[in-house]
């Protein structure tokens, strides 16, 4: 055993460890024999689009009443998907896990390496929810270490928030609601210094000039990179994630998965998207020059005290009154984030950068609001 699979081993829950997973009959069937058929078939059979005669999962083998036919279960480990994935990130397909959004391995991660009651993960808020939600959920006490006021991170806190029960270290770069990127160097001493996995979510990498760190997993075996379709590939209906990581931690993840999480529905559509990146760096693209207009018009107007800097497809907005601002954009059909009561952000919004005519929309409406 490798030291690497001592340390995971460590890390596991024991029960997660002893767990011997669901298995369906088509993950344990190998076979080279010629493929069976029905001959004839009957007119109203819809054979299912394989070379086998599959009788083992009690499906409908009459189809379904939709246009496309969703009778046969999905694939377990779509292995199709991943390869796609693996060609254009660049990354073996054994270190890809795929689940119902990202939320599905962070939710994944916790219950395999915390220990409720006992263990803890450590969050840098303000950030992404999800992290606290999902920790609360598995009873896992969460720690915080907050960015500073000018949201960089702090070392010194992080530090002093981890003991020996810290299992997972959660940073988001570029961070939601912030924008902004982590720097390289704080990275870099987290994946020294943690003695638990550091999981680092770049659900709006595509939008930043920085490198995804995927490129760098050979190097830090105890990391964990998290993207999505939600985003940059335009997919948050797909509900279709990504978590990058060594072969030990993704099998841990498909360990514990349920054993069809994603649907033929979205993996068809994952499988579609993953063919047309230079649509998706278009549309990056096109969001950019938005955000840019939003970062050059937004400082002159008057309800408007600061806009942060950004990586991401989003704006932090600090308003003179962010709860009135906030209620006279839905008054007049626009939905931001209200974001005012987390750490250091006091008055702001997170506003979403939408397409042109919807930030002219915008830009016209907060233009007609006057702060009191």
């Amino acid at each position: 055993m490798s030291n690497f699979e001592e340390k995971i081993n460590a890390l596991l829950r024991p029960n997660i460890r002893a767990l011997k997973p669901y298995s369906s009959a088509r993950d344990e069937f190998k076979d080279s024999s010629p493929p069976l058929t029905l001959h004839p078939p009957p007119s109203t059979f819809h054979p299912p689009p394989s070379a086998f005669l599959f009788l083992d999962a009690n499906e409908n083998s009459l189809g379904s009443p939709s246009s496309d036919d969703y009778s046969r279960y999905p694939t377990s480990q779509q292995m199709l998907l991943k390869a796609a994935i693996g060609a254009v990130k660049d990354i073996a397909p054994g270190q890809i896990f795929l689940g119902n959004g990202s939320d599905e391995a962070i939710d994944l991660l916790l219950r395999a390496f915390c220990e409720p009651g006992r263990d803890n993960v450590i969050l840098m808020p303000p950030t992404y929810g999800m992290y606290a939600v999902q920790a609360d959920i598995h009873g896992t006490e969460h720690r915080q270490a907050p960015l500073r006021p000018d949201f960089s991170p702090d070392a010194q806190a992080v530090k002093a928030a981890t003991n020996e029960a810290s299992k997972l270290l959660f940073l988001c770069s570029p961070n939601n609601p912030t924008g902004n990127c982590l720097p390289e160097t704080f990275i870099l001493e987290m994946l020294r210094d943690f003695p638990g996995l550091v999981v680092l979510d770049e659900a709006y990498m595509d939008f930043s000039t920085m490198p995804s760190w995927v490129s760098r997993l050979p190097q830090f075996p105890h990391l964990v990179v998290l993207q999505t379709f939600s985003k940059a590939w335009g997919m948050a209906g797909a509900r279709v994630g990504m978590a990058f990581a060594h072969p030990l931690i993704i099998s841990v993840l498909n360990k514990i998965k349920y054993p069809y999480n994603l649907s033929t529905a979205n993996i068809r559509l994952a499988e579609e998207a993953i063919k047309n990146e230079a649509f998706v760096k278009r549309n990056v693209g096109a969001l950019l020059a938005e955000r840019a207009r939003l970062e050059k018009e937004l400082p002159k107007l008057a309800c408007v005290k600061q806009v942060f800097p950004s990586d991401a497809n989003f704006l932090l907005v600090r308003m003179a009154d962010a709860d009135a601002a906030y209620r006279f954009l839905v008054e007049n059909g626009i939905v931001v984030r209200n974001r005012s009561k987390e750490p250091h952000c006091e008055n702001c919004l997170r506003i979403t950068v939408g397409a042109p005519e919807e930030n002219t929309r915008l830009l016209h409406t907060l233009d007609k609001y006057t702060p009191l």
